[in-house]
């Protein structure tokens, strides 16, 4: 169980860190809302982070 916990924990660390480095800060801002939106249950909080990653999304294609 421990061990899953870490396996997570990293897996979650390393997307964070893709995030940043591929859409800055706000990308970071906006993965941080659509997670805490979810662990909440606050659609609207994982709303406007879901939102702005698909603006971030939209603009480098």
């Amino acid at each position: 169980m421990p061990l899953i916990a870490i396996l997570v924990a990293a897996l979650a660390i390393g997307l964070e860190q893709l995030i940043q480095v591929k859409y800055g800060v706000m990308g970071v801002v906006a993965f941080a809302a659509l997670a805490i939106g979810i662990k909440a249950k606050n659609s609207m909080i994982g709303g406007i982070g879901a939102l702005i990653l698909v603006m971030l999304l939209a603009q480098s294609g």
